[in-house]
């Protein structure tokens, strides 16, 4: 029976080749049939083949789109599915009759095992998934956000995998930096700004310019990324620059400065539970955050120094961090954090050293309280003992009208103290630790947003950039912390997607903490009675302590070059910070209130490769 639309080929030897362009393919075959003329097989197999391309087209074109409503861009292997209609056999020839449709053309995903390295591919995306999925296409840098990842860290997140190792998919982020630093005060630093450093009148580095080029936070990230099923996921981080120093590093022959860690933390995630852990060294969970508390999403200030500014809330510590999110809204999260903490004391006090003698006494308590470092630690610096972990618990919302948190912070001082006459020592620890919250909210419009952050509490000097002291010796040889009030506030527009502009005031002050000793002179934080008229005379004695630190921070950033050979940006950035003392005299019984101030301009250029 001839079909509309077909036509059939016979061979020389009984061998018969029916095709039909309007419904489909048919094809009857007994011996291998010789065409009579091969011109005419010819254009009809290539008929077959440019019919099986346009299908092949049509059906990838498809398929892209059902897997970018997915998330993901498979890669199958795909293949022509036909329906039977008849079929009858013999032992010379079988002969079927088959009519398909172009609705019964359909292509489906071989299952093949999924090698153990492969480049440009990120593997699996849930529970069984042996199917290698395409790497995503490379996405342009996001500068819309208050705190742009491709500036404040690396934006390793949003790049597609460089390669996979089994299961794992690895993702390389970074950038290559270069720096030039100018300070209108000599603090011979790198591209980090001690804020409290800023020299008095007193010293020659006051009013003593110093500029510097630095390339030192060159930064380089890999994130690793297994799905072992659909609602868990495993990570692994590790981030790293160049701003430590070793033993024999200068800036004299070849500026050799050495990798140091920032951050190397692995987490597990259960979506179905909402449940997230953390191991490693991250940003501790006192840091602001502009989404939810998870790794990554931190609110940093988009600045260029490397130390932040004065009055954010911030440090990168080991941890152990535990999460809980409802609907990725609503997040509660406890961290132990490793605990560390600074000392002041109005005169000289090193661990093992005697404070002065309080009423009756001859002498005053012995104090130990910390060591220097010993296997895998810096033998150059002290280590405080501290009897226990710093733990941090926050609670975060996330509405249509922002980001707010609240946390807490609790942290143990431990002293070992000799007594005045005693033979022996005795152990003691004092509590510390303080409140806080942050916000990041939009300002009617998502190109001005408004982010903010405060503290307050006794003993939180080491989670601030400027290093207030967290606590001071009483009379008697305990660590009494000191009060302390931090706090931030940030302006961020984008008046272009390629722009971002910001300005940030910050204040960091702290309280007294002081007693009278037996020669009738004051001892501690915040002492009153010290000879302070020396600040500001050129080579006279300054002791003063740091009562507040005020600042001001204005800046911006242009992605000016994007392509597919990676990303260049420059920024700009401003910096004053004033200084003030606790109040003192000047030899004659008149009150004397020490300042200080500081200017500093950056001036910053990035290549990002993998942007």
């Amino acid at each position: 029976m001839k079909l509309p639309g077909c036509f059939s080929l016979q061979g020389l030897r009984r061998g018969v080749l029916v095709f039909c362009v309007g419904s489909g393919l048919t094809v009857g075959a007994g011996d291998v049939a010789y065409a009579e003329d091969d011109d005419d097989l010819a254009a009809i197999k290539a008929q077959i083949r440019q019919l099986e391309g346009r299908v092949l087209a049509i059906e990838n074109r498809r398929h892209e789109r059902l897997s970018q409503e997915r998330g993901r861009l498979p890669s199958p292997e795909r293949n022509v599915r036909s329906s039977s209609g008849a079929k009858a056999a013999s032992s010379r020839m079988v002969t079927r009759n088959m009519t398909a449709s172009k609705s019964d053309i359909a292509f489906h995903d071989e299952q093949k095992p999924v090698p153990f390295f492969h480049m440009g591919a990120s593997f699996p995306t849930g529970m069984n998934s042996r199917q290698p999925a395409s790497a995503p296409e490379k996405q342009g840098m996001d500068l819309s956000s208050s705190s742009p990842l491709a500036i404040t860290q690396t934006d390793v997140d949003r790049l597609p995998p460089v390669f996979s190792i089994g299961n794992i998919s690895v993702k390389i982020g970074g950038f290559l930096e270069l720096s030039n630093i100018w300070r209108d005060s000599n603090m011979t630093s790198g591209p980090a700004t001690a804020w409290n450093n800023f020299p008095y009148a007193n010293s020659p580095n006051h009013g003593l310019s110093e500029e510097r080029l630095s390339s030192q936070l060159s930064r380089l990230s890999t994130l690793l990324e297994a799905n072992p099923t659909p609602s868990t996921r495993l990570q692994a981080y590790i981030e790293s620059d160049f701003g430590g120093a070793g033993g024999t590093t200068n800036s004299v022959q070849v500026n050799g400065y050495t990798p140091r860690l920032r951050q190397g933390y692995f987490t597990f995630t259960q979506n179905d539970w909402g449940f997230h852990l953390l191991m490693g060294q991250a940003w501790s969970l006192t840091t602001a955050y502009a989404k939810g508390v998870l790794p990554r999403s931190e609110q940093l200030p988009a600045v260029t120094d490397n130390n932040q500014i004065p009055g954010i809330t911030f440090t990168r510590v080991p941890q152990i961090r535990i999460g809980k999110d409802w609907g990725q809204k609503y997040w509660l999260a406890l961290s132990i954090e490793d605990p560390q903490a600074t000392v002041a004391y109005s005169s000289s006090m090193t661990s093992g050293g005697r404070l002065p003698a309080v009423g009756a006494e001859s002498e005053g308590p012995r104090v130990y309280y910390s060591n220097s470092g010993g296997v895998l630690l810096n033998p150059e610096t002290q280590y405080t003992d501290n009897p226990v972990p710093d733990i941090v618990l926050k609670g975060a919302v996330d509405t249509s009208s922002g980001h707010y948190e609240v946390f807490g912070l609790a942290r143990w001082f431990r002293s070992v103290i000799q007594s005045p006459g005693a033979s022996h020592t005795h152990k003691d620890t004092q509590f510390g630790g303080g409140v806080g919250g942050a916000m990041t909210v939009p300002l009617g419009t998502p190109k001005l947003q408004l982010a903010g952050n405060i503290i307050a509490g006794e003993g939180i000097g080491r989670y601030g950039p400027s290093l207030l002291p967290d606590t001071t010796f009483n009379s008697r040889g305990q660590l009494t912390p000191i009060p302390e009030l931090r706090g931030a506030l940030g302006l961020i527009g984008h008046p272009d997607k390629s722009v971002l502009l910001y300005a940030y005031g910050g204040v960091e002050t702290a309280g007294r903490r002081r007693y009278t000793a037996a020669d009738g002179h004051q001892y501690g934080y915040g002492v009153s009675d010290q000879n302070l008229g020396g600040c500001d005379v050129e080579f006279g004695t300054c002791n003063a302590q740091t009562r507040t630190l005020a600042s001001f921070t204005t800046g911006g950033w242009w992605h000016f070059l994007d392509g597919q050979w990676g990303s260049v940006m420059g920024g700009v950035q401003y910096t004053y910070i004033r200084k003030f003392a606790f109040r003192g005299n000047d030899g004659m019984g008149n009150s004397v209130y020490p300042t200080t101030s500081g200017n500093t301009v950056y001036v910053t250029f990035r290549y990002l490769p993998f942007q």
